[in-house]
């Protein structure tokens, strides 16, 4: 035989050996393509053995069941055949394309990795009717119903929906937790606390369990048909198998769920055209209207304080008040805001107010004008108007306006009294008398005026030891914020729920009562915004955010003590920082 087809010969058996004894490590899927509410198998197999095995995260995914781990270790004909397994069972937690990452395996000192693999999650496919399976028991008996109160509302008028999470009695839950969050868009919204207690009705013709897991008013901001999206929940349940232990109890095996309820639309009618007042500016409800003063007779220079109040039932944060018109004659400060509003599954109940600070300047009665307030009645489909009294302010004593009536309008501009008169009331004749001739030094009065500044500077120094530091003061201010705007927060931290209800609306309230606004955009992103217009430095707007994010987590997700005292302790430093920097 010619030597080079030896060589030949020999060469190819040398690649061949090297190619079949070379290492393969792959990953392998049951499917590409499944519906959300099905399973997925993944198997990663290796033909040499190897050790430290390393999965990958598997996002996207929850993990029902693995990793078995499996061996095959032949011989056929003389040939050893290796094969080792690590199979996980796998549940998608969203649609859409979700890939499967490397896993890493550890042979012969060199570490291998796996091809990622992309499967493409479907909507929920129709599950095999087969009344022995647990996966048609779970599906029979497991139902999430989202409940509008109306199908049909008016621009800001309340309309509250309900998740209710239905399961038959052959199942029980054991834990439940949110996968896509319901985003209202156009809607002003607030979630209402559930205690999530166990309560029956009839659903479908069938007598279920039910628990109301999530409960949230709407105000409508626009008209049309508005899409309200749906909630996914991710379900573990104990389904009854046709098996029982020894003592004859049936055996529960667990199945895992992911349910969502359907998606809802709601109507919203605009406001009709038809008797709107120019004054109206989008309160929705029944309201009542105040004017009052805190005195109606006073000296000039000093102060009182004028209210405007609404209150009643309605979209009471949604809404301005309107404005306090004064004379010019009386100094108005910017007013201050107060609410106290609960909001119910029925919408908004209690009262706004704007409280304005007044100084007269001089002698005379002034009268407040009438305030128009203007609203729209859902229960009867009108407008109504709402005015108040006339008030009358009487200042007593003080300077006198030169030239003006003894009751001028608001419209009439005051005179400021001339240079000559205005210090009239100084005397210009004085009795002075000239002091005797003596001498100054060694007499009284020179050692009174140098002991006097020796008395005072001790007595500001034992002062000074008596007042304390700047740290002592920074820490009373900060304890008068605390108490002042987190005091109900600190009282409910034996509850989570009303804690962080209390919690973020402290924050709430703090912003606005700082910065004077009234606004219902209270996103997250429109407080961060309108912090640092403000110049809120980024390190303590970042602290107010994060404990607004951690009130709306808590909503969801079981609170401990210590976390509650750290988001109490955050949100202390967060308005302490903020209220030095504004």
């Amino acid at each position: 035989m010619n030597k080079k087809v030896i060589w030949c010969l020999l060469l190819v058996l040398a690649v061949s050996s090297r190619l079949f004894g070379q290492v393969s490590f792959e990953a392998t899927v049951s499917k590409n393509e499944l519906g959300i509410n099905e399973r997925l198998r993944v198997e990663f197999t290796m033909n040499t053995d190897g050790d430290n095995f390393k999965p990958p995260s598997f996002n996207g995914f929850r993990v029902v069941a693995g990793p078995n781990q499996s061996v095959s270790n032949m011989f056929v004909n003389g040939k050893r055949s290796f094969s080792k397994s690590y199979t996980y069972f796998l549940t998608p937690l969203k649609k859409g394309t979700v890939t499967i990452g490397q896993a890493l395996i550890e042979i012969d000192g060199n570490v291998y990795k796996t091809s990622p693999v992309k499967v493409v999650v479907k909507d929920a496919v129709a599950i095999p009717k087969n009344p022995n399976d647990p996966n048609y028991i779970a599906s029979e008996n497991l139902h999430l119903v989202a409940e509008l109160s109306k199908s049909s509302v008016y621009i800001n008028q309340p309309v509250s929906v309900i998740y209710k999470l239905y399961f038959g009695g052959k199942v029980r839950p054991s834990d439940v937790n949110p996968i896509d969050m319901p985003e209202y868009k156009d809607f002003w919204s607030q979630d209402i606390p559930s205690r999530r207690t166990i309560e029956r009705e009839m659903y479908k013709g069938k007598l279920y369990n039910f628990v109301a897991w999530q409960q949230t008013v709407l105000y409508p901001q626009r008209a049309g048909k508005l899409p309200i999206a749906p909630l996914t929940l991710d379900v573990q349940l104990d389904v009854p198998t046709n098996r029982r232990d020894f003592f004859g109890n049936e055996i529960y095996t667990q199945v895992a769920r992911t349910i969502t309820a359907g998606k809802r639309t709601l109507t919203v009618l605009p406001f009709p055209e038809e008797g709107k007042p120019n004054n109206f500016n989008g309160a929705v409800g029944a309201f009542d209207l105040e004017v009052k003063t805190s005195k109606n007779a006073l000296n000039a220079s000093e102060s009182l304080q004028a209210t405007v109040q609404v209150k009643g039932k309605g979209n009471l944060k949604l809404f301005s008040l309107p404005e306090l018109v004064t004379p010019s004659a009386l100094e108005r400060y910017d007013p201050e805001y107060k609410e106290q509003v609960n909001t119910t599954l029925g919408g908004m109940r209690g009262n706004i107010q704007d409280t304005y600070t007044l100084v007269p300047q001089f002698q005379g009665k002034y009268p407040i004008p009438t305030v128009r307030f203007s609203y729209f009645d859902p229960s009867t489909k009108s407008y109504k108007t709402l005015t108040s009294k006339e008030l009358v302010i009487d200042v007593i004593e003080g300077p006198k306006v030169r030239g003006a009536a003894s009751n001028p309008s608001v419209s009439q501009t005051v005179e400021i009294p001339t240079i000559s008169n205005a210090f009239q009331f100084i005397a210009q004749r004085a009795n002075f008398k000239p002091i005797a001739a003596q001498t100054f030094i060694g007499s009284l009065l020179f050692y009174a005026l140098l002991l006097i500044p020796i008395l005072l500077l001790s007595i500001y120094l034992l002062l000074r030891k008596r007042t304390p530091d700047a740290a002592v003061l920074a820490q009373r201010h900060k304890a008068r914020l605390a108490k002042k705007y987190l005091g109900k927060a600190k009282r409910n931290m034996s509850d989570a729920t009303d804690f962080y209800v209390a919690l973020e609306g402290a924050l709430h309230n703090y912003v606005k009562a700082r910065l004077h606004i009234q606004t219902a955009d209270f996103s997250k992103e429109k407080m961060e915004a309108l912090l640092t217009e403000k110049g809120v430095d980024t390190e303590t707007v970042a602290l107010f955010i994060k404990v607004l994010t951690n009130c709306e987590f808590a909503r969801y997700t079981p609170s401990s003590r210590s976390s509650m005292e750290q988001d109490y302790a955050t949100a202390v430093e967060a308005i302490t920082q903020m209220d030095k920097q504004f």
